[in-house]
């Protein structure tokens, strides 16, 4: 059980890390301090959602098909090294500074539609919560409810992080090397998990 908490976490965590637009908002939300609250339990929340759908979709597909758990293993170790693979050439071509406008505060509906359209219409977020946490914690029978807890609550705590934290973190992001640290940081955590899953019982 242990085994499956420490490693969802961290499945969540790396997938969750990966820059993307989710995240720059989430940041840009932190820097201006405007509705962060909202925005953090919507993204946290939302992940939540998607991350018991797949663990609950795929347990019970691996239970009723025994040789979909191993399909679906091999799946995310391709994934996994393919995004992880991803992280690395971004890191290879630059960081992105992440600046915050300056216009007048957005009304609070804006916000969260704007939120929810980032996260909820990003093909990204289906593969990632989905599928992958999905069919990752069907390796973890039968805790895969411990693994998409642990998933669950790495993504609250990122966001929340990243949002009451951006404030701290502003002078380091504004610089396009802190990035590039990051993207190898979360490219390394992708192929260490797919070699787990690779050469695992």
């Amino acid at each position: 059980m242990l085994e499956a908490a420490v490693n969802g976490y961290l499945v969540g965590l790396s997938l969750i890390l990966a820059i993307g637009s989710q995240n720059a908002f989430v940041l840009r939300q932190g820097l201006r301090r405007e509705h962060l609250a909202a925005v953090v339990a919507v993204c946290a929340i939302s992940d939540a959602v998607l991350i018991g759908a797949g663990v609950a979709g795929f347990g019970s597909l691996s239970a009723a098909v025994p040789w979909f758990g191993q399909a679906m293993r091999w799946l995310g170790v391709g994934f996994l090294a393919v995004y992880g693979g991803l992280r690395f050439r971004a890191a290879l071509r630059g960081g992105e500074a992440l600046r915050p406008s300056e216009a007048g505060s957005a009304p609070l509906g804006k916000v969260l539609a704007t939120c929810l359209v980032l996260t909820w219409a990003n093909p990204h977020v289906y593969l990632d919560a989905v599928v992958l946490i999905g069919s990752i914690s069907a390796q973890y029978a039968p805790h895969q409810a411990v693994f998409g807890v642990a998933a669950a609550c790495a993504s609250l705590s990122f966001f929340t992080a990243l949002g009451f934290g951006a404030r701290l973190l502003a002078p380091v992001f504004a610089r396009p090397a802190a990035w590039v640290w990051l993207e190898v940081g979360v490219g390394t955590t992708m192929w260490v998990i797919a070699t787990g899953l690779a050469f695992g019982a």
